[in-house]
This record gives structure tokens, C-alpha cells and sequence, in this order.
């Protein structure tokens, strides 16, 4: 019986650095990924503290899991769309920690050009389109992403990310069930990461599994350790693979959780120090990879190459985007009327 409880614990600590979901390179990666959005976050609070971001700051630190487990499992041409809590997704998509910093900087480097900041960036070629400040809006331009696919047959898919605030919208349900009625190719991502704003979960919704959302269209769906890269990469294929088959949406909720405030000005009074530290200690992806990577064979050594690596991407972003300069003001006038022949 001991024999058989310690094996089964061995298994559990070793699991994300021998499960075949996940290799040992493709852990490596995925813990540079969580830790440069980390790091990339954390910069930006300093400088939205320095007064260099001007409106609002959705910072996405604890949730850093969810992208990138969900990133490992897409294919060229597929895209994504979520909500105003966008710094992380972008990034996990490729785009440039340079790009994205000079944006919330409003400088001339930025993705668009400093005109945007946080909820007005996109990239067609990394498959971003978008983070959206309408709670519940991009859930429906995601699923318009996958009726372009499938009105072309392709078989992409679209990662559509919102927030579990955003889970009754009546556009969400809208969405669902044309989804559903159309086969869309759609992954409704919901990042419940337990406070909408400053209410918690249990006051917001009389559902108790928000992965049961879509079961009135039929829409299949999980409820997924949010906190464990591993185990988001192994629910997305799981969903990826219905979803090119041309089996319809399919629904993941992502429980997860944020360790600062809903943006830079909410103090959070809402919940206790204790609960945040504890989550912390307990459940935090980056030191849970890090843990089974080091379990796993990894060296402290080359964890501090990735962590030195890191750190200078991200003080270079910051650098870049306090010595690009602002747009001209002739920037006004441009990309706002595209002219059609």
C-alpha cells in the first residue's frame, strides 16, 4: 500500500516533465513563455505606476498558463480573440514584447502606432485580432472568425478567451448557439479567474460549472486546472481535435486565477492577502513547471539562462518604448477610412 501511495505521488510530481502531451523541450518552452508574460507584466506595472500608461491596466499575472498551454495547441492560420486582459495573449502569440510596451507607452512603435494602448491591438500575422473592452463583444467576433472558416472550408480554428463576468452576456448565448447550429469551428475559452471586477463568481452566477454553459445547444465542455500548463495544453487538443473534425464548438472552462487587482486602480479589498498568498504558495504555474522541470532532470543553471533571457527581453521593451517617441500629430488622420474600389 505505501509502496503503491509513493509511486502514485512520484507520478503526480514528475507528471508534466515525462507526460508525452508535454516533452521536456516543449516544458522549456512553455515556462519561458509564462515567465516572459510574467515579467512583462510586472514591468508594466512599474511603468503604469511611473505614469507612463495612461488609462486603464489589466495586468494578467497568474493566468499565464491558460494562453500558453492553449497556444501550444494551434496551427498556422488559426487565430485568436479575447477580452481587455490581452497583454498575456498577445505575446503568447509571438508578437514582440517591444511592440506591445511601446503601444501602452501610446509611442510611435507600438502595433498601432500609439493610437490604440491596451485594447486596440492587433496582428493579423501572429492571428491576434484583438483585445476588446466591451465585456462580451469579441465572443462574438470570434465566432465570426470561425463562420470565415468554415465558409472556407479551411480547417482552422478560432480561440475565443472571455472572462467568467462576461459568461452570461446574452451575445455569449447568442453566439453558443449559432456556434452549435453551424457547426462552427470555436473554442470558447472561459479564464474564470473567480472575481469579475469586484464580485466574486458565487455572487455573479447561479451555475456552479461554468463548463456546462453551452449544454443547452449540445456544445461539449471541461473544466480545466487553469493553474497547470499541462494540463490546458491536454484539454486544447482534446477540444482542437473536435473542433477540425468538424464536430461543432467546443466549451473549456479554465479555472485559473489573478493575483493583482481587475486593473492598476482597484485595490482589491474584495478578498484577503491570505487567499492571494496561498495561491501563490500552492498553485502557481511558473513554479509548478519549474518544480516538475527540475524533477524532471532541468539544471538550475539553464532555468537561469531562461530567467536572464527573459529579463533582458523585457527591459529592452521597456527601453524601447520610453525612447520611442509619440506619433506626429498627422498620425490622426491615418487608418481611420479604408477606401474601397
Amino acid at each position: 500500500m505505501a509502496q503503491a501511495a509513493e509511486a502514485a505521488s512520484a507520478k503526480r510530481r514528475g507528471r508534466a516533465a515525462k507526460d508525452p502531451s508535454m516533452s521536456r523541450d516543449q516544458l522549456l518552452q512553455a515556462y519561458r513563455d509564462m515567465l516572459l508574460i510574467r515579467r512583462f507584466e510586472e514591468k508594466a506595472g512599474q511603468l503604469y505606476g511611473m505614469g507612463l500608461i495612461g488609462g486603464f491596466c489589466h495586468l494578467y499575472i497568474g493566468q499565464e498558463a491558460v494562453v500558453v498551454g492553449m497556444q501550444a495547441c494551434l496551427e498556422p492560420g488559426d487565430q485568436v480573440i479575447t477580452s481587455y486582459r490581452d497583454h498575456g495573449h498577445m505575446l503568447a502569440t509571438g508578437m514582440e514584447a517591444r511592440g506591445v510596451m511601446a503601444e501602452l507607452t501610446g509611442r510611435i512603435g507600438g502595433y498601432s502606432k500609439g493610437k490604440g494602448g491596451s485594447m486596440h491591438m492587433f496582428s493579423r500575422e501572429k492571428g491576434f485580432y484583438g483585445g476588446h473592452g466591451i465585456v462580451g463583444a469579441q465572443v462574438s467576433l470570434g465566432t465570426g472568425l470561425a463562420f470565415a472558416n468554415w465558409y472556407r472550408q479551411s480547417k482552422n480554428l478560432s480561440l475565443t478567451y472571455f472572462g467568467e463576468g462576461a459568461s452570461n452576456q446574452g451575445q455569449v448565448f447568442e453566439s453558443m448557439n449559432l456556434a452549435a447550429l453551424m457547426k462552427l469551428p470555436v473554442i470558447f475559452i472561459i479564464e474564470n479567474n473567480k472575481y469579475g471586477m469586484g464580485t466574486s463568481v458565487e455572487r455573479a452566477s447561479a451555475s456552479r460549472d461554468l463548463s456546462k454553459n453551452g449544454a443547452p445547444w449540445g456544445i461539449p465542455g471541461e473544466q480545466v486546472n487553469g493553474m497547470d500548463v499541462v494540463a490546458v495544453k491536454e484539454a486544447g487538443q482534446r477540444a482542437a481535435a473536435h473542433c477540425r473534425e468538424g464536430l461543432g464548438p467546443y466549451l473549456l472552462e479554465m479555472r485559473t486565477y489573478r493575483y493583482r487587482g481587475h486593473s492598476m486602480s482597484d485595490p482589491a479589498k474584495y478578498r484577503t492577502r491570505e487567499e492571494v498568498q496561498k495561491m501563490r504558495e500552492q498553485s502557481d504555474p511558473i513554479e509548478t513547471a519549474r518544480k516538475s522541470l527540475l524533477e524532471g532532470g532541468t539544471t538550475e543553471a539553464e532555468l537561469k539562462t531562461i530567467d536572464d533571457s527573459v529579463k533582458a527581453i523585457v527591459q529592452e521593451a521597456a527601453d524601447f518604448a520610453q525612447q520611442s517617441p509619440e506619433p506626429p500629430e498627422s498620425e490622426l488622420w491615418t487608418d481611420i477610412l479604408l477606401e474601397a474600389r
